[in-house]
């Protein structure tokens, strides 16, 4: 598929952003100067501005143009159910996924009480730590019904979950109840993640729900606390 050309121009500003070309608390060249530089339209550029905003890679300000951010964190979205792969591919790096554990069982008392059904049912206990540029970063624990998701692989795992779910088994994810909490670190999270000497681990605690308003997946993803900073869009309702 032939891509739109502002977002050719947005992928040629990504990767100045990210090599450190263009750095960070710097302004962009103004609209008319871009312009110039790619041979597009205002409104051509304006598009690949707006996607480079939406991505965190600028802020855009009033009278003054745009200033490149610090992209040395990664924007987590609070509010949308982006997979790590998606968010990964977005910001262009490096990424690994090391699946720790791969297991069908019986859910336990404390996973029953998370989805909320009378008997214990079969679930796909899934464990993966997630590295970007040979840091681990992220532990993500994930607890799927096996009545939904009757097979999975090691190779699944490693790649996505969702785009399996999606593209392969014909499910359609809707939403996603999340609860963030600030947490001691475990024996676990010290001993997956590169976590130094920090004191604090954050926890983002998802219950996922298909389209029907099934709740097929529980998911506990704990977060380096240097290398994330959770975003949300906001609209004030008048």
């Amino acid at each position: 598929m032939t891509r739109n050309k502002f977002q050719l121009i947005y992928d040629q500003l990504a990767k100045q952003i990210q090599s450190g070309e263009l750095k960070a608390n710097e302004l962009l060249p103004s609209e008319n100067e871009l312009t110039e530089e790619f041979q597009a339209s205002r409104e051509t550029i304006r598009k690949a501005l707006k996607l480079l905003s939406e991505h965190g890679y600028i802020q855009k300000m009033q009278g003054k143009g745009s200033m490149v951010l610090d992209i040395t964190k990664i924007n987590f979205p609070i509010s949308g159910l982006v997979s790590f792969r998606e968010l990964a591919d977005k910001m262009g790096t490096r990424a690994k996924t090391d699946v720790v554990l791969l297991k069908g069982e019986l859910m336990s008392e404390k996973i029953q009480e998370h989805f909320q059904v009378a008997q214990p049912e079969q679930i796909w206990n899934v464990v993966r730590v997630r590295e970007i540029d040979q840091e681990r970063i992220i532990l993500d624990k994930d607890y799927l019904l096996v009545s939904h998701v009757p097979n999975l692989t090691k190779e699944i795992c490693e790649r996505s979950l969702y785009e399996y779910i999606e593209n392969d088994l014909g499910l359609s994810i809707s939403f996603a109840k999340k609860e963030i909490t600030v947490e001691a670190p475990t024996a676990e999270d010290r001993e997956l993640l590169h976590l130094e000497t920090y004191d604090t681990i954050v926890v983002v605690r998802s219950h996922v729900y298909l389209e029907d308003t099934t709740l097929f997946q529980y998911t506990e993803s704990r977060h380096r606390p240097d290398k994330f900073r959770f975003v949300d869009f906001a609209r004030r309702n008048r």
